[in-house]
Order: C-alpha cells, then sequence, then structure tokens
C-alpha cells in the first residue's frame, strides 16, 4: 500500500487545524473530500505510521509526519508545471512566504483556479479540491503554500519555508 496525493493532503489539512481533535466530518468539510475518502486517507497514513487514532479519532505523529513532509514527499509527489493560467497564487507567491521572498520579474507558481486572481506559471496542487479548501481556510491555505515551496522551490525557498512550518509541528 502507498501513500495518495489524497492522504498528505488530508494530513496536511490536520496539521492545520488549531483544535487538534478532528474528526472525520470536520476534515471531510475542511478538505471538500467524501467522508470515506478522508476515512481511506487516514487508514492508509495510519499504515504508514504518520498517524494513530486515539478513541477513533486521528491524532498525527508529527515528527514522523515532518520527516516526511521535509525530507520524502517533494520525491513521492514531484511538482507538476503548466503553462501561464490565472489562479490562486502558492509556494513563494503566497502568504506567508511572500514576505520572506522578494518578488522577481518571473511569474509566481499559480494553483489553476477559475477563481484565481493571479496569472502565473501553473503548479498542478497537490489534490484537485486544495485551492477550493485553500481559498475558505487561511491556514490550510499556508501550509499547502509552504508545502509547495518544499517541493518546487530552489533552496532558498526550501529552507525558509521549512523555517514557517515548523510552528505547526509543535
Amino acid at each position: 500500500m502507498s501513500l495518495k496525493p489524497q492522504d498528505l493532503y488530508v494530513l496536511l489539512a490536520l496539521l492545520s487545524r488549531k483544535d487538534a481533535n478532528a474528526g472525520y466530518a470536520e476534515l471531510a468539510e475542511q478538505t471538500g473530500l467524501a467522508i470515506s475518502a478522508v476515512h481511506g486517507a487516514l487508514k492508509r497514513a495510519a499504515t504508514a505510521r504518520l498517524v494513530m487514532f486515539e478513541a477513533r479519532r486521528p491524532v498525527l505523529l508529527k515528527p514522523q509526519l515532518q520527516e516526511f513532509v521535509l525530507h520524502g514527499a517533494k520525491y513521492a509527489f514531484a511538482p507538476v508545471w503548466g503553462t501561464l493560467t490565472r489562479g490562486v497564487p502558492t509556494a513563494y507567491g503566497a502568504a506567508p512566504l511572500n514576505e520572506v521572498i522578494a518578488p522577481s520579474s518571473d511569474p509566481v507558481p499559480v494553483w489553476p483556479h477559475a477563481g484565481g486572481t493571479v496569472r502565473g506559471l501553473s503548479l498542478v496542487p497537490l489534490y484537485p479540491s486544495a485551492a477550493d479548501a485553500a481559498l475558505r481556510d487561511p491556514r490550510l491555505y499556508a501550509v499547502l503554500a509552504l508545502f509547495d515551496a518544499i517541493r518546487s522551490g530552489q533552496a532558498r525557498e526550501r529552507d525558509a519555508a521549512q523555517k514557517l512550518l515548523e510552528p505547526y509541528f509543535r
């Protein structure tokens, strides 16, 4: 059994939550996935030893997830680039990383989205519903954008993203 992109998407959603006591319904609402998809994602994550269950609720194994996100996920879920398009900024084009990395004349990475306000270079999101979920939840948006910087950015962007992600793992 291998992890799917939606599995990491659900784990990052759980990581972004202030309340660690989220159930399947709350995660489904946050991510835009079906409850059954969240359940399957968490079962695969438990097999990968990235989450465990207490009282039938998922509990992140943060040290293991941190190691995977920072050192392995960029290989398992490599970035897929497209053409210039309108979308939602991600990676160094989105907060909080855009406050640390100075903009250049290059187009910023964007998740293609009809409601997007920025024209940039298309970066396929970790999961198709990620842009919609990110627009509803600023904390999830920050975590997903930082992950995109880790999987697609240059060394300076990756280092800054890792530092900005650290508080989520505490």
